[in-house]
């Protein structure tokens, strides 16, 4: 990749170095016009290199950081504070749901395997012993066996809302600051821009050199707030995909309870 990028930069850059030599072919003599044609491919081609050259040392990575550096301290160090605590909450629910993903299948098993043998307590000492939201739920329907499977049913739907709730903590702060990121960068770049016309009321003309400083914070800022933003969302919507398999196993394993219930009571509370 890096070579086809320094290959397509190097066309670019002789391209343009071609190009102005024809126009200024126009305006001067056949040889002032061969030698301004043998400087601007040399010089491109020494161009070349140096992008090349900088690419195969640095890399990507290397750039980012001289141009976040080159940013407006104030609006990078927003959009980095942004990114840290963004992506510090997205790590806390990965952990958070990773650890609450269980072999419902196995613990189903072994509550059906408890209660075949009418021993309610162990099937309840079983879901206390493992950890996440559809031990819980179980637990709770559990807990509630002899009152009837109405009763069961209604406590295993109000504590499974509980716990998707649970599962969805702190999603909103990871959607501010998605939302932050950009609006950060947005912002930087309109204060650049006052930044370039200011420069220019100051000087008194449109030079490219001096409204060069105000242009380039407001770009920088842009790319960066941009780019957490894109990092963030990815973050999220694979929480957003974890906590609907986690939802869908709730609901899974709470219909097969109520299933194994029903059994237990047909067999031992007739």
């Amino acid at each position: 990749m890096k070579k086809l990028f320094a290959f397509v930069a190097t066309m670019g850059v002789l391209t343009f170095g071609l190009t102005q030599a024809v126009i200024a072919q126009d305006e001067t003599s056949p040889a002032e016009t061969s030698v301004a044609q043998d400087e601007a491919v040399g010089q491109a081609a020494v161009n070349a290199a140096e992008n090349v050259e900088f690419e195969a040392e640095g890399g990507i990575h290397k750039n980012l950081k001289t141009k976040f550096i080159e940013g407006n301290a104030a609006f990078m160090s927003l959009v980095a504070i942004a990114m840290i605590l963004g992506l510090a909450l997205c790590i806390e629910r990965i952990i958070f749901l990773s650890m609450s993903e269980i072999d419902s299948k196995k613990l189903l098993e072994e509550i059906q395997a408890a209660l075949e043998k009418g021993d309610v307590e162990g099937a309840k000492d079983i879901c206390r012993n493992t950890r996440g939201p559809v031990a819980s739920i179980c637990y709770q329907g559990l807990s509630r066996v002899n009152e009837g499977l109405d009763v069961v049913e209604r406590s295993v739907v109000s504590y499974g809302s509980v716990q998707a709730s649970n599962l969805e903590k702190n999603l909103s702060w990871i959607t501010l600051f998605i939302a932050m990121s950009p609006s950060l960068g947005f912002l930087g770049t309109v204060i650049g821009m006052v930044q370039a016309f200011d420069a220019i009321q100051n000087a008194g003309n449109i030079s490219p050199t001096v409204v060069a400083g105000g242009m380039k914070v407001a770009l920088i800022t842009t790319i960066f707030g941009i780019i957490v933003a894109l990092i963030l969302q990815v973050f999220y919507n694979y929480i957003l995909s974890k906590v609907e398999g986690l939802n869908t196993d709730m609901e899974d394993s709470s219909v097969s309870l109520l299933d194994i219930l029903m059994k237990y009571n047909l067999k031992f509370q007739k």
